[in-house]
């Protein structure tokens, strides 16, 4: 199943120039953008992965990772083929660096249809937009959302965040809540290692917070690329004055997986930084990780536990109606 393509401009010759990311891709007759799955096809942009769903799954919001909106709660989760990055350390490079049909077996989906399974699955309040880079299979996302938001369930964004503020802003009214790859603070590692920039990442971030939209912001930790600790505070600072000491802010471990062969983070490395960070954020939890600290939800003001997470639960003992039970202190948790 195709689809023309939203956010792109004809051109002379046919080709067509794409507006949805930053990339701004020119592609001639029969070739595809950077992302693998925008295609021109006889001077037309078309959506390869309209409705290609590589996976559906129903998780706890938690794995998203969302740990601020709706805790203890499942979200459907759908997610296609392709990537507007090119990131050698992918966790994921069996659905984003991939071309349509190659390497990865896909189902192909209607909205109706994912909405009915939204509306039945257990405890769930909508669906997340995840696994490969949502931004690249916009046309069937947008579609999606707006038939889960007349229901009256929720939609989330996993996303890294590239893509340009037009679409960004069309998308804002059908999104609930985004979680953002903040990659590293450098624009040489975005160059180097995603072929990217950091600069539109920034604006994105901005963009969400303005809106007033529900914001998590996720950092892989790679050993000798994005562990240095003045780039790391640098960012700390950064994230702090974009989006507020209460931003949500997930450090995760990473593993070797695609073109890397880098060694996985080391423990003592990940522990470091969520020491710093907690220096300039009231909110930071470890990922991917088996760790006593950065799990729970601790109230910044008295340093107690109001929400306890283990492997498989989520437990409230300190958090009612968005207040910390032992203080009376404001938690910024949506539930």
């Amino acid at each position: 199943m195709s689809e023309e393509a939203l956010y792109y401009t004809q051109l002379s010759d046919k080709k067509v120039k794409c507006l949805l990311c930053p990339h701004n891709c020119l592609i001639v007759e029969g070739k595809a953008g950077i992302c693998n799955v925008r295609k021109n096809e006889n001077g037309k942009l078309i959506s390869l992965n309209y409705g290609q769903l590589s996976a559906v799954h129903l998780d706890p919001v938690e794995k998203k990772p969302l740990y601020h909106f709706f805790p203890g709660k499942n979200i459907l989760s759908v997610g296609s083929i392709g990537c507007n990055l090119k990131c050698n350390f992918c966790q994921n490079s069996s659905i984003s660096q991939v071309e349509k049909g190659k390497g990865v077996s896909v189902t192909v989906y209607k909205p109706e249809t994912i909405v009915k399974y939204a509306l039945k699955a257990r405890k769930n309040i909508g669906v997340a937009y995840t696994y490969n880079e949502p931004v690249v299979w916009f046309e069937f996302m947008a579609k999606t959302a707006e038939k889960i938001r007349k229901e009256g369930m929720k939609n989330v964004m996993v996303s890294n965040g590239y893509i340009n503020p037009e679409p960004l802003k069309d998308l804002l009214p059908l999104t609930d809540a985004f979680n953002i790859d903040l990659k590293a603070f450098s624009d040489t590692f975005y160059r180097k290692q995603a072929k990217a920039s950091l600069q539109p990442v920034l604006n994105t971030l901005r963009q969400i917070v303005k809106s007033g939209k529900h914001l998590e912001i996720t950092n892989l930790i790679i050993p000798s690329l994005n562990d240095d600790m003045f780039d790391f505070e640098e960012m700390l600072k950064t994230i702090s004055e974009i989006t507020g000491k209460n931003t949500v802010l997930h450090l995760s471990r990473y593993f070797p997986s695609y073109k890397s062969e880098i060694p996985p983070t080391p423990k003592e490395t990940l522990l470091k930084l969520y020491n710093k960070a907690k220096e300039y954020l009231n909110f930071v939890y470890l990922g991917n990780i088996i760790s006593e600290e950065g799990n729970d939800t601790i109230c910044p003001v008295c340093n107690k536990v109001v929400i306890a997470r283990t492997l498989r639960y989520t437990r409230f003992p300190g958090l009612k109606d968005g207040k910390c039970l032992f203080c009376n202190a404001d938690i910024p948790v949506i539930q």
